[in-house]
């Protein structure tokens, strides 16, 4: 693991701490780290986001459609109990 040393204004430093202690993170690091893979969860959702909205429209999510998927899940669920 590579280590990483960030400065703070005094009063990000004593907000760090305060969620470190209020939240049960047993360092400042854990906490960072944590905020630095919601971030990265973030990012990689937004990026699904544009890509969706980008891509062409497909046909409407209608009553048929959602049984066409209850169907698919009636199978699969008796397959399994058969099998």
């Amino acid at each position: 693991m590579s280590t990483m040393n960030i400065s703070l204004p005094d009063t990000l430093k004593s907000f760090v701490d305060e969620q470190v202690s209020l939240r049960g993170y047993g360092t400042s690091s854990e906490y960072v780290r944590e905020l630095i893979r919601k971030n990265q969860d973030r990012q990689q959702l937004r990026g699904l986001l544009l890509a969706g909205a980008a891509s062409s429209p497909t046909a409407p999510a209608d009553a048929d459609y959602f049984e066409g998927l209850r169907d698919r899940v009636r199978k699969s669920a008796k397959a399994s109990t058969q099998g």
